[in-house]
């Protein structure tokens, strides 16, 4: 993933209504005030295209209904149990920091970190499984590290050997050693979206990190200007290894590219800027020319060029945040289960379903997707507190889902303890409960009177019955049936409908 801050776009005391995206986006109590932002107001340089390809649009529309996702990092980094590549970038900041036996030599701990494919034997590995618990927790689409920043591949690329098919890796060995092409069909037999997270930065291409000068940060060592030839070499490896992928792993619905420093020349803002560090230097890889050839062989992909704001990115992509207000752009919060990306070990400590849960109502609340990060250890499986908190969100989900799938906004989108969201048609509202970790569910609860408005009935999904709101001192008290309290103790949220 690339390290970064997520600056939200808009930092505002209320809630919008924005109709770029969610057209259908309203107030739950149409006398509320709220600020109105359009396309034309959004800073200098953050300006969002919709995709004027027709297949383009309407699978944007269907992404935006999925709302919940997983992204997978796996790599042979794994072995070690460290973080994904960036342990290879000789940046001082705390996500490149190097451990191990090797760690005080750079130059022997990146020729170790190279062979680690063999001993890299994750014999464990079943990607229907994971398809599987995933598919059982709702999840509706799926993103997969095809190749990390280090430059290994988890598929059969011919144009390197460096990769975990090639016979220097153990795994080869395997009859599933194409772990991409074991992944996307797993996924896709229970019916998921698929998507190829892919890093345009390679530090293992001698046409990217040049071996005849050091490396000085994540970026090229050598100034493409002055070496055109070179980087003309990279621009076609990086083109040829996505050919194979949008030609050979069958249909793909997103292509994920990370890596933001690679981009474009007037690309620049002033969150990314830095990255390029001292030299400055522009790494076009030619991105229309990828996108034109990936949805040639995949019609209506969507492109994710992350921060690269524009034509290719279809959608934006906070990382570990949710935007503090109502984006005017589709838009999906990345954000880990774990310490980190994947599963790096017996000290990895995970967040709870409540946690889940109430993060993906936030997101959905404010019209996002959720993209939930996982990932295997060094075995090729996840690990069991990954399985059971998967198994946690589907419980809920199963009750719930009508209140997620489908939703668009509905202002203003989150309350103290409440979200709202709605139906596509606008027909139906739902207002989320969210319960405190470790708190019992209330015998009754409160609701925001200027929500709720003349409303005097609601219902609660997963009971029967509709409720009757009771006035209480000029307070509007909603009680919670005891048999329900009873077959639902310890969920994380509750859910009612207001049609």
């Amino acid at each position: 993933m690339i390290k970064y801050l997520f600056i939200p776009v808009f930092i505002l005391s209320k809630c919008i209504t924005v109709t770029a995206s969610f057209p259908d986006t309203i107030l739950l109590n149409p006398d509320q005030n709220v600020t109105k932002i359009t396309q034309q107001d959004q800073p200098s340089g953050q300006t969002y295209q919709w995709p004027a390809d027709s297949a383009v649009s309407a699978r944007l529309h269907r992404w935006q209904d999925w709302k919940f996702g997983i992204i997978i990092h796996w790599g042979a980094y794994s072995q070690w149990g460290v973080v994904e590549s960036w342990s290879l970038c000789p940046e001082d900041e705390g996500w490149c920091i190097r451990r191990g036996p090797y760690s005080d030599d750079y130059n022997r701990y990146t020729a170790e970190y190279e062979n680690i494919r063999k001993s890299f034997n994750p014999v464990k590995f079943d990607p229907g499984r994971w398809a599987r618990a995933a598919s059982e927790a709702g999840v509706k689409y799926m993103v997969f590290t095809t190749k990390h920043h280090d430059g290994f591949c988890m598929f059969d690329s011919k144009y390197t050997d460096y990769k975990i098919t090639d016979s220097a890796s153990l795994f080869s060995r395997n009859p599933k050693s194409n772990v991409v092409k074991e992944v996307f069909d797993a996924f896709r037999q229970q019916g998921l979206g698929i998507g190829a997270y892919f890093s345009k930065p390679d530090w293992h291409s001698n046409d990217y990190w040049w071996s005849y000068f050091p490396v000085f940060d994540r970026n090229v060592n050598y100034d493409p200007a002055k070496y055109p030839e070179r980087w003309q070499n990279f621009r076609r490896y990086t083109f040829n290894q996505l050919g194979e992928l949008m030609e050979d792993y069958g249909k793909i619905d997103i292509l994920w590219l990370d890596g933001g420093w690679v981009r474009p020349a007037g690309s620049l803002t002033e969150e990314t800027r830095p990255w390029l560090g001292k030299h400055q230097w522009i790494q076009d890889v030619d991105i229309p020319a990828i996108a034109g050839m990936a949805r040639k062989n995949q019609p209506g992909l969507l492109i994710v060029d992350r921060t690269v704001h524009g034509t290719y990115e279809n959608y934006r992509t906070p990382e570990q945040q949710i935007p503090d207000s109502l984006p005017g752009y589709p838009w999906e919060s990345c954000i880990t289960l774990g310490d980190n990306w994947y599963s790096t070990g017996p000290g990895e400590k995970y967040k709870s379903v409540t946690w889940a849960v109430h993060t993906l109502i936030q997101i959905v609340a404010k019209g996002g997707n959720f993209l939930l990060g996982i990932g295997p250890d060094k075995t090729g499986d996840m690990v069991q507190e990954v399985y059971e908190r998967l198994a946690g969100i589907g419980e809920w989900m199963k009750v719930n889902s009508a209140a997620i799938y489908n939703s668009r906004p509905l202002l203003p989108c989150h309350q103290g303890n409440f979200c709202f969201s709605q139906s596509k048609d606008g027909m139906t509202k739902y207002v989320f409960y969210l319960i405190k970790e470790g708190d019992p569910m209330p015998e009754s609860i409160e609701l925001p009177e200027n929500l709720i408005g003349k409303i005097e009935k609601i219902g609660l999904l997963g009971n029967m019955r509709r409720l009757t709101i009771q006035l209480k001192n000029g307070k509007k008290i909603v009680k919670i049936p005891g048999s329900f309290r009873m077959k639902m103790a310890g969920t994380p949220a509750l859910v009612f409908v207001v049609s």
